[in-house]
């Protein structure tokens, strides 16, 4: 059996990632391919009582080694009993963030080395990586609207975090997709959702072709 495609889509706040996530699962399945629609943190029971853990705003917060950690764990137990396995049945995977949020987020926003957060992965995940990632580049005032309009004033525990944070954050997205252009595709996501979602299929055509 021929072994599926795993597509990350990673993003800043208000990139538009789970409404891309959810037009490619449904562009996926009207070409007749198996798809895996999932999120991290979660998409498992165990990885959801995690991502409760992390996102949730009450308590005092974790320090950014703590909430590394977590994010490891919760995506070593999504990786283990829900992505690998539908890859070796065949499936396309559509992972809304994976481990390059990590990277971003409690690396890049965090102040943790790469090296360590690619190391917890590696122990965690055996470094399982995306076929693709889709990386969603929008600009602050395109991404505070659309916060604006979804979250009504109520952000989770990270994305309340301040205009500096998610600025490193966005910096670090930049460098990783830089530095590995042969995995990542960067997608303007400043447009209306129909002109990103063509984009985000012209950039996964050469996986697509395999499947003809």
């Amino acid at each position: 059996m021929t072994r599926g495609r795993f597509i990350a889509l990673e993003g800043g706040e208000g990139a538009g990632k789970s409404t891309q996530a959810r037009l490619l699962a449904d562009a996926l399945h009207a070409r007749g391919i198996e798809v895996v629609a999932t999120r991290e943190p979660g998409g498992t029971p165990g990885a959801e009582r995690i991502r409760a853990l992390l996102l949730d705003t009450g308590g005092d917060g974790w320090n950014p080694r703590a909430e590394s950690l977590l994010f490891a764990a919760a995506r070593s137990d999504h990786v283990e009993r829900l992505i690998r396995p539908a890859l070796e049945c065949g499936a396309w995977v559509v992972c809304d963030r994976y481990l390059d949020s990590s990277r971003a987020y409690q690396g890049g926003g965090g102040g943790l080395a790469d090296d360590e957060i690619l190391r917890l992965h590696q122990i965690g995940s055996q470094g399982l990586l995306p076929d693709c990632t889709l990386l969603f580049a929008v600009s602050p005032a395109t991404a505070a609207d659309r916060l604006a309009a979804r979250d009504a004033g109520v952000a989770d525990r990270i994305g309340g975090r301040d205009e500096a944070y998610h600025a490193r954050v966005a910096a670090a997205f930049a460098t990783m997709a830089e530095a590995e252009p042969e995995r990542f595709a960067r997608i303007d996501a400043d447009a209306d959702p129909e002109t990103v979602h063509a984009a985000v299929m012209t950039a996964l055509e050469p996986l697509l072709a395999d499947q003809r």
